[in-house]
């Protein structure tokens, strides 16, 4: 499985926006295996004994990420005014908090095998390269405290289960400990991607979009694409406006939404 990264410059030279592209295909292929009832849930585990105690997790958590996914479905379709539509707005007032770079962190799946990083043709390959292990190896640390803090604070959530209302805080601690998890995940398998490793260096530094490598039988886990595009649309200035965005966003098929955070983010 492979992914595209884009990584550039949103604010002068030191505030940088790490993303991936959308992948449609395996995002359909994921949640066509993602169990929606306990039946199937059972079924999936039970009959898969080669199944490692780690995959039937796996699985438990797809699971689970399935359920809180259609319960936010619900809530977001309820009427304005309801108890149903404020909870709602509460809700997206907590996830604008979430930082971007944890979106993009939980955006790197297991499963992925080889990452090709585009980036601005002014930049050098290492310096990218460089920013992008950082913010693996910074995330493998600090997602990894956030995970356990928040599991410690489920049973203490869970109490407010006795009240006629909603368990808010459950289940956003709930929602937390799982995006951490997420994040944690994606945190090691980019930086198992983009480690230093002179043969990974030696051959994707030089390869260009339109290379192919008749005589691989696999692709490099790292290729490093420098993108005179995406240096146009990025521009030489010191900021990169909102519309510059959204037309990298059209471009390289990204989530402008989450683009955007990165410029929210530098402008609080």
């Amino acid at each position: 499985m492979r992914a595209r990264l884009l990584v550039f410059p949103i604010k002068g030279r030191r505030n940088w926006c790490f993303i991936r592209s959308i992948d449609r295909s395996t995002t359909q292929s994921q949640s066509s295996q993602t169990p929606t009832t306990f039946k199937h849930l059972w079924n999936n585990i039970s009959s898969s004994s080669h199944k490692s105690t780690a995959a039937n997790l796996e699985l438990c958590v797809d699971f689970a990420a399935y359920k809180m996914n259609k319960a936010w479905s619900a809530l977001e379709k309820a009427p304005p005014g309801s108890f149903k539509n404020k909870i709602h707005g509460l809700g997206l007032s907590l996830l604008s908090r979430v930082k971007p770079s944890e979106i993009f962190l939980k955006s790197i799946p297991k499963q992925l095998t080889a990452v090709e990083v585009v980036f601005p043709s002014s930049l050098n390959a290492r310096l990218v390269r460089r920013r992008l292990r950082h913010i693996a190896l910074r995330g493998t640390v600090v997602h990894k405290n956030y995970f356990y803090g928040s599991v410690t604070l489920l049973p203490v959530t869970s109490a407010f289960a006795v009240l006629p209302l909603p368990n808010v805080p459950f289940f956003w601690i709930l929602f937390r400990t799982y995006s951490h998890w997420r994040a944690l995940k994606g945190s090691e398998k980019l930086l198992q991607l983009v480690s230093d490793s002179s043969k990974n260096q030696k051959s994707s530094e030089m390869h260009h979009e339109n290379e192919v490598a008749e005589n691989s039988s696999e692709d490099p886990p790292l290729v490093m694409h420098a993108s005179e595009e995406l240096e146009r649309l990025v521009g030489g200035g010191d900021d990169v406006s909102k519309c510059r965005l959204t037309d990298i966003c059209k471009v390289f098929d990204l989530n402008t939404a989450d683009v955007l955070k990165y410029q929210q983010q530098q402008q609080k």
